[in-house]
């Protein structure tokens, strides 16, 4: 197997745990297995970039298949994670309008 189907192999088995992560709204986990993927995907982008055209058809099938399957699962993520964000955001925005409320009246934190 070519080094760079092995990356891609191992990204989709990390993504497959993320999309677990994201379910469960276990977001620590999934930052971790973020920075896993992160990490595989700086080895992908540090080979070579003249590298030859991969030659074995079942290969290049087989990469295009997992790329498909990361896009689908970071959008699968994604629509368990944007909603969190957004509540956290609001949250923050709250919170910031509540110290500058505080801080304009010289009301103690």
């Amino acid at each position: 197997m070519d080094a760079q189907l092995m990356l891609y192999e191992n990204m989709r088995q990390i993504s497959i745990h993320m999309v677990d992560a994201a379910r469960a709204n276990d977001w620590d986990r999934l930052c971790e297995l973020e920075t896993q993927v992160a990490r595989l995907r700086d080895q992908l982008m540090a080979q070579p970039k003249a590298v030859p055209p991969v030659r074995d058809e079942t290969a290049r099938t087989r990469k295009l298949a997992l790329i498909k399957q990361l896009l689908d699962d970071d959008r699968e993520i994604r629509s368990h994670a944007e909603p969190w964000m957004e509540n956290v955001r609001v949250l923050l925005a709250g919170n910031a309008r509540q110290k500058a409320v505080q801080k304009a009246y010289g009301v103690g934190l």
